[in-house]
């Protein structure tokens, strides 16, 4: 009951109607400088009362809650300095004081609640989001079943324009999601059997029929929505450091408004220094300021999980890649085609490995039919397939026998690559490609190479890093050449390769002995120890494992390496800010106690200019959530 009266004089229409009453004392103290006299009144008793009633009653709450329930210093708050203000003032008789006092501070928690609720609109609308209802296939028919009965494995129909309900992969029909929520596409992708659909996109045109994969707690949508959902419930290091100063603050107000009134005998002196001392701004400032910008990285499908991430993001000076999967695509493609006899043109070669791989389910010879697919390179009829694990295959293709492997594959087949060949294919290897050969009756046909695909943002996103002081490292498992190779791509300066998970994190934690403050980016299983070990994690949040998503502290929803920049960019704004805010708190109190022991200032005068300052920090921070980072 009490909690439901507090939050309903805290709440915007009484705060207006606090403010009318304040308005109404104003002008007879407005009268009283002027000359008009001060007995002037607009109503038959003191308006006062009611703002200190309405804007009073949640700051004596919410301290004496404070009291009973928060742990050792911590029951000591902003709250009860402002309260103890505003009584002292009663006490002497300055209402208009005691109602000015509480409604700034009324109006400080209302730009905060402003700020915070705007940071978590992003939350709201994936909360909307979420699916209610879907359709199960039976035996029978099909039926509409809430979201949460669906289980993993059951077939699941989406019409056009509904929501996808779970995670899932497409077994018949073509259709195109919607997959902004989830990706930032502007445009909606073509979705085919084999390929899989997100929690929360929406179904364009086409039905089509899916199995579930993902299901409730654990699809794509609650997930995101579970990280941001964690964020809010995290302080940064700085909000507690202004938190805890602000609880010792407190007791040194008091102390000095005591020695103040031992030393002059004026109690309004007293009371004034109590005023101006509350160090509202030094907690205002820091939560508003962490909760806009997590609020704004959202939006540009950044999830910061926690305000501690964000502090320490801005004071990071070296930031680790893992190669696959998160500098690179994550996926072979086919980068080269090299005829190596004259009969044969890329086409025809192409044509030929393809026809004898397309039996294989090696994820090099998937990928050379893939490429054929793509290329629209007829795929002929294969027999007589055999296959050496790790090695290559064997098969027959339009009358011709085909061999396709590695090196060592052809040499047990007494074919030896020399001249042009070998050097095209010492060439390939120096890019960190990977090969395969193709050969018929003792020569080989040519080559086919295949790669990861370095993502195009690399190269622009190292270099606004260097731009900002940062360096880069690639720490990664595979071989030296290849890590090389993508890292110079990249623009990468620095290259640790053939590392273990547990080399990775020994290389991480020699850095931070050196002093360095080290993020750590990656997408796999393998990445987590690296991830817990770094000051700050970022996962590629689309593709990557839920291991690594679940130990990063941010995570990139869209795999954009381009919010790199952004999020270091946010980061310092964010700590800068805060710190700006915390000292501009302080200098304003410390000129305005002396202005108070000087006796410049009264109670009145020196609320108005100590919470005035307030609200200009507060509206500082809120600033974050809508300024340009790009």
């Amino acid at each position: 009951m009490l909690k439901r009266c507090s939050d309903f004089l805290a709440g915007l229409p009484m705060t207006i109607v606090a403010g009318i009453f304040l308005l109404f004392d104003l002008v007879p103290h407005l009268m009283g400088e002027l000359g008009g006299g001060s007995h002037l009144r607009l109503l038959p008793f003191d308006p006062a009362w009611v703002t200190v009633f309405i804007s009073g009653i949640p700051l004596l709450y919410l301290a004496l809650w404070r009291i009973v329930h928060n742990p050792g210093i911590s029951k000591i708050s902003s709250a009860l300095l402002i309260s103890i203000a505003m009584v002292a003032a009663i006490a002497i008789g300055d209402l208009f004081a005691a109602g000015e006092v509480a409604f700034i501070m009324a109006i400080g928690a209302l730009l905060e609640e402003a700020t915070t609720n705007r940071a978590k609109k992003g939350l709201r609308q994936l909360l909307r989001l979420a699916p209610v209802k879907g359709r199960r296939l039976t035996d029978g028919g099909e039926e509409v079943i809430l979201a949460e009965e669906i289980r993993r494995g059951d077939l699941l129909r989406v019409r056009p324009g509904e929501t996808v309900p779970v995670d899932g992969t497409i077994v018949n029909g073509e259709t195109s999601v919607d997959q902004s929520i989830m990706t930032g596409e502007s445009l909606p992708v073509d979705k085919g059997v084999g390929e899989a659909v997100f929690c929360g996109t929406i179904n364009r045109f086409g039905s089509f029929d899916m199995i579930a994969t993902k299901v409730g707690e654990d699809s794509s949508l609650h997930k995101l929505i579970r990280m941001v959902q964690e964020a809010e419930n995290r302080q940064a290091p700085i909000q507690r450091i202004a938190d805890r100063a602000a609880s010792w603050l407190v007791p040194l107000a008091l102390l000095i408004a005591i020695l103040a009134y031992v030393f002059s005998g004026n109690m309004v002196t007293a009371v004034t220094v109590l005023v101006v001392f509350c160090p509202c701004a030094l907690v205002l400032a820091t939560p508003t300021a962490v909760m806009a910008a997590i609020g704004q990285a959202t939006r540009h499908g950044v999830i910061i999980k926690s305000g501690q991430a964000l502090e320490k993001m801005g004071r990071v000076d070296v930031i680790a890649f893992d190669k696959t999967g998160t500098l690179t695509c994550g996926r072979l493609e086919v980068c080269d085609v090299i005829p190596l006899v004259q009969e044969l043109d890329e086409a025809g070669l192409l044509s030929l490995a393809a026809s004898a791989e397309a039996r294989s389910e090696h994820p090099l010879g998937r990928a050379v039919v893939d490429c054929a697919r793509e290329r629209t390179v007829p795929i002929l009829e294969c027999t007589d397939f055999e296959m050496t694990a790790g090695r290559g295959i064997a098969a027959r293709v339009a009358g011709r026998s085909l061999a396709c492997g590695s090196e060592d594959f052809l040499r047990a087949w007494g074919i030896a690559l020399e001249g042009a060949g070998a050097e095209r294919l010492g060439a390939l290897r120096r890019q960190g490609k990977a090969s395969i050969l193709v050969a018929e009756d003792g020569r080989c046909l040519g080559i086919i190479a295949l790669s990861d695909v370095l993502r195009p943002e690399a190269g622009a996103m190292s270099a606004h890093l260097a731009d900002m002081g940062v360096s880069t490292v690639l720490l990664t498992g595979d071989h030296e050449t290849a890590a090389r190779y993508f890292a110079q791509q990249a623009g990468i300066g620095e290259v640790r390769s053939g590392l273990l998970p547990g080399e990775k994190v020994a290389y991480i934690r020699a850095l931070q002995g050196q002093g360095h403050r080290v993020c750590m980016i990656g997408d796999g299983v393998n990445d987590a120890p690296a991830l817990k070990s770094a000051d700050v994690s970022v996962a590629m949040g689309g593709m990557g494992s839920d291991i690594a998503v679940d130990a990063a502290e941010v995570a990139l929803i869209r795999d954009d390496l381009s919010a790199i920049p952004y999020l270091k960019r946010l980061s310092d704004a964010t700590v800068k800010t805060i710190k700006a805010s915390i000292t501009l708190s302080m200098c304003i109190n410390f000129v305005a106690i002396v202005l108070s022991l000087l006796e410049v200032l009264t109670p009145t005068t020196g609320a108005l200019v100590h919470n005035a300052g307030s609200c200009f920090v507060v509206l500082i921070a809120a600033l974050l959530y809508d300024r340009k980072f790009d």
